[in-house]
């Protein structure tokens, strides 16, 4: 890798900044307005249906076994570093539905031995605050799921019957993470910093990656160390992430998998009547699973050191019959 993420950081525009502010019709620090119209059109321009077969694992299917052992080529010093959230039971602007947890039994039978100590946990899951995998039938666009699945025909009460969590099983592959901290030589992008297509392949060139067939991309915004450092907010309301603008290039790579430390979506939307548009492409349009609520603090850190930003990246889910996801705890191994 020649140079380092800073060698780029002046072409960027800086979160706050004259450059970073939006001209014309942009939505004030999300980026530039985009339409409905706009939006069905790069919806339609990006949509994977009737490509894959089985279709309910939309684009993982991309990742062979080729794919495999070009993710496993990649480990070097065999560290390995996990990506997912402590357990967090504790109520807070970002954590509205706390995950439960609570034992159930201390080892107060006498007899027979051993003694045992078990535990219950349980969380609505899909939010702010757990590390969680996106299936397919979590997200509709205009009623309906990846491939053309009228939603309220497969998905019911009784789960998904289509594009469950089941369906995907576990993923092993190539990792790039997008580390824009790093690039613009900053802590974090601020809630409503906007990542657009230019500085995706900004991203690659500063950091010495490629974006390519059947990789997952994982995008550092510095969510949780600005968290830390300065106290949680409402995360709905505003946080960094793509805009709909650098969708079409992610398409164009063919990836498999999307993440990062936020839910990939900048907030608020800049899409007026549509509050996750990137969930939208992603999952509903492209069949690509996310990845929500990482902690890429210390892979960031680990990637700095290596002076490497690719890695084989582990994936295994809960099996859960008609889930639309599930929390994980993905590993990175360098």
């Amino acid at each position: 890798m020649s140079g380092g993420p800073a060698d780029e950081a002046a072409a960027w525009p800086v979160p706050g900044t004259t450059a970073d502010t939006d001209t014309g019709t942009g939505t004030a620090g999300s980026g530039p307005a985009v339409s409905r119209a706009e939006f069905d059109s790069v919806f339609a321009a990006v949509s994977t249906w009737g490509h894959w077969s089985p279709a309910d694992r939309g684009a993982w299917n991309r990742v062979t076994a080729d794919q495999v052992r070009r993710a496993a080529a990649l480990v070097r010093s065999g560290r390995t570093v996990q990506l997912g959230l402590p357990w967090n039971t504790r109520a807070g602007p970002d954590n509205s539905r706390p995950a439960l947890h609570h034992m159930t039994d201390l080892g107060d039978v006498e007899a027979p031995e051993p003694a045992t100590h078990k535990d219950f946990i349980a969380a609505d899951y899909h939010g702010k605050a757990v590390s969680h995998l996106d299936a397919l039938s979590h997200v509709a666009y205009r009623g309906r799921l990846y491939d053309g699945r009228p939603a309220r025909e497969y998905v019911g009460a009784g789960g998904a019957r289509f594009g469950s969590v089941e369906a995907l099983g576990p993923l092993v592959t190539k990792g790039v993470l997008l580390d824009l901290p790093a690039v613009l030589g900053t802590d974090w992008l601020e809630p409503g910093h906007a990542v657009r297509a230019t500085d995706v392949a900004a991203a690659e060139r500063a950091l010495g990656v490629t974006i390519d067939e059947g990789c997952a991309v994982l995008l550092r915004s510095g969510r949780f160390r600005r968290r830390r450092e300065l106290g949680p907010w409402d995360a709905d309301a505003a946080g960094a992430g793509l805009h709909v603008d650098a969708v079409p290039l992610l398409a164009e790579r063919a990836i498999a998998l999307l993440g990062g430390d936020g839910d990939s979506d900048v907030r608020p939307s800049p899409v007026e009547g549509v509050h996750s548009p990137v969930h939208a492409l992603a999952v509903a349009a492209m069949g690509v699973p996310l990845l929500d609520n990482l902690d890429l603090e210390a892979l960031s850190a680990a990637c700095a050191g290596a002076r490497r930003y690719e890695f084989m990246l582990v994936v295994s889910p809960l099996r859960v019959p008609g889930g639309t996801g599930s929390p994980v705890n993905p590993v990175a191994v360098l």
